[in-house]
């Protein structure tokens, strides 16, 4: 196919541009899991043990779910409906995760590394495995399904808790914060993510697609993951260096790769390549040119004379003499006789 070379081609582009060395590697660091991190981290956790505790033994935070429910938000202030509408798919992930991989893509393009799509793509997946098994594991239906007034409405096969959107407005906009290059830009990177993922969660609350203790949990969630991307930094160096190693793979497979010179041995004489020894045997004259052996002849040759041809005289056309020719143009035919020849009689028939 035509679009394979062209395929090839970009990829070549694209490889060939992530092996520079990075623009500015003073401004890229990596985070670590410093003991100020560790100590949110095990916050956060509590915070998230603390919530669902309180949902699953239907304390005060179930109750606080239903005033919030029946006061229907959505039509206390109708006339923000369109607006909330729009801004909570700043928590779908899809499109989301479209515009960040799209801004992280000319992130990687420029700084020449893949580890700001590996780290989105780690924290996408932790997101995934860890948000996904919560709400499936815990099974609670939303305000809109509820079937007991002041029940928690856990283990009836829901998916709501904890809120999606709002964990994924946490971690979607937050890895841009955790990816800035500068501690400026992470503190306003960290301070707009904040406020996005905030009012995300409030917006499902307002639609009623959520209970508030939902929203409170997504956002745990979000932060628990965000905190936890230091642990995966090694595992993302490990995954660049390894693509990198299966391209180097696929472009021997490709035969475009120049083999290295060995190594000198100690004499200091580099040592050759090995070559397979091919034997040449000598060109011999057949048996009707033996004799003896001609003198070489220069290659170089002078330069040729122009040849030009004697003109020849050419008569005009009412000069020639016409040519008839002979015989009939006429095929052979069994029935026709030659011009001049008696023609036999035919017999007569009848009485």
């Amino acid at each position: 196919m035509r679009t394979e070379p062209n395929l090839t081609r970009r990829l070549d582009r694209v490889f060939a541009r992530l092996d520079r060395e990075p623009e500015r590697p003073a401004h890229i660091d990596v985070p670590r899991m410093s003991r100020h991190r560790v100590v949110l981290f095990t916050a956060t956790l509590a915070f998230y043990l603390a919530i669902v505790w309180a949902v699953v033994i239907t304390s005060w935070l179930v109750r606080l779910d239903w005033l919030v429910m029946f006061f229907r938000p959505y039509q206390q202030w109708s006339e923000i409906h369109w607006f909330v509408d729009y801004y909570v798919v700043l928590g779908q992930r899809g499109p989301t995760a479209v515009m960040v991989a799209a801004w992280l893509g000319w992130r990687s393009w420029r700084q020449h590394t893949l580890r700001p799509l590996l780290t989105l793509g780690a924290s996408l997946l932790l997101l995934n495995i860890t948000v996904g098994a919560a709400k499936y594991g815990m099974g609670r239906l939303g305000p809109h399904y509820a079937t007991v007034i002041g029940s928690n409405e856990m283990g009836l096969g829901g998916d709501i808790f904890p809120s999606g959107h709002t964990a994924n407005a946490v971690v979607t906009w937050g890895i841009l914060a955790y990816l800035a290059s500068t501690p400026t830009a992470r503190r306003w990177l960290s301070a707009v993510s904040a406020v996005t993922s905030l009012g995300v969660g409030m917006a499902t609350v307002y639609l009623g697609t959520h209970w508030l203790s939902d929203v409170l949990l997504g956002w745990a969630a979000g932060l628990l993951i965000l905190l936890a991307l230091p642990w995966c930094e090694p595992l993302i160096a490990r995954s660049e260096t390894a693509i990198f190693d299966l391209r180097d793979r696929w472009r021997a497979r490709r035969g475009r790769t120049v083999p290295a010179p060995a190594p000198a041995p100690a004499g200091g004489i580099p040592s050759a390549v090995p070559v397979t020894p091919v034997l040449l045997k000598p060109r011999t004259a057949p048996a009707e040119q033996s004799g003896p052996a001609r003198e070489p002849v220069a290659s170089v040759r002078g330069p040729r004379a122009p040849v030009h041809m004697a003109p020849s005289p050419h008569a005009a056309r009412s000069e020639r003499t016409p040519v008839t020719p002979a015989g009939s143009r006429r095929p052979p035919h069994a029935d026709r006789l030659p011009r001049g020849a008696s023609q036999p009689a035919r017999p007569v028939s009848g009485g």
